[in-house]
């Protein structure tokens, strides 16, 4: 599965756009299949060195703001082997609805 699309790529805005905001939208939602684990990305911009930089809120050890990049969510995996996956079904919305959903 492709974790980040063109479609994708030209709906979330850049880092730091909705710094000022007062409930930031979430546009996609990685997840372990096989753990907890869950990105919630609200921004994200390509890198000078070719990645991709997301900033959203993670849920793992801790729940957390925070930067993540596509090339580590790629690389990683869960305690079965299971490779991190985009919601296909999620649609942007609210940070507040999603932390009523969690």
């Amino acid at each position: 599965m492709k974790l980040l699309t063109k479609e994708l790529k030209e709906i979330l805005p850049p880092i730091r756009a909705q710094e000022h905001a007062k409930d930031l939208t979430v546009y996609v939602k990685f997840f372990t299949p096989d753990s907890n684990w869950t990105w919630y990305a609200t921004e994200g911009e390509s890198t000078e060195e070719g990645d991709y930089l997301f900033f959203g809120f993670v849920i793992g050890f801790e729940k957390e703001w925070g930067y993540f990049l596509l090339s580590d969510l790629e690389l990683a995996r869960g305690p079965m082997g299971l490779a991190i996956e985009r919601d296909l079904y999620f649609e942007p919305q609210p940070f507040r609805k999603v932390r009523q959903a969690d």
